[in-house]
């Protein structure tokens, strides 16, 4: 893992910062009556389930239905952000959409490729849906690297990318920044 104790957010600043400015937004992790969708890829299936079951775990905590969760499988990581685009453009439109999957480096310039289109195409959903879309895909040099991303406790990267997602759809519906 890449944060340290210097670099880990401490919440218990923000108490002296909300006075030092006109408003301040901060997630919460309450999920009843969202709606979310999970993108997942089959390509490192293994490695997604895993993900996908810290995800779901996270969402059940946080109170989610789970008639409101979406489960939907592409072939790779690459098509991942079209179906995406889908959720977060339907008709009912989710509350946030979690892409998960692992691209892992080999031997050739796929990796990159894939990995970094996969990233551009989540980002560009998101902006030009305005619904959050968590990217959850693991981006490693090896497969332990994934694996150890993947473990069933709270390290696990869905549980992260889910308790993000959730955070974010609050954020956003706080203050001047919430839709009318």
């Amino acid at each position: 893992m890449t944060s340290t104790k210097d670099t880990t957010f401490d919440p218990t600043v923000l108490e002296g910062l909300r006075d030092r400015s006109g408003e301040s937004l901060e997630p919460t992790a309450v999920g009843r009556g969202l709606r979310i969708a999970l993108v997942c890829a089959r390509f490192n299936g293994a490695i997604t389930l895993r993900l996908l079951e810290g995800a779901l775990a996270a969402l059940e905590a946080a109170g989610v239905d789970r008639a409101d969760i979406s489960v939907g499988w592409v072939p790779g990581a690459f098509e991942i952000p079209l179906l995406a685009l889908a959720y977060a453009d339907a008709e009912r439109p989710y509350d946030a959409v979690i892409t998960l999957g692992a691209v892992i480096r080999g031997e050739t310039g796929h990796y990159e490729l894939v990995a970094g289109e996969c990233a551009r195409g989540v980002q560009d959903v998101q902006l030009s849906t305005r619904v959050p879309v968590i990217f959850g895909v693991l981006t490693t040099n090896t497969v332990e690297q994934a694996l150890e991303r993947s473990e069933a406790d709270e390290t696990n990267k869905g549980r992260e990318a889910a308790e993000s997602a959730l955070a974010m759809i609050s954020v956003l519906e706080q203050g001047s920044v919430a839709s009318a």
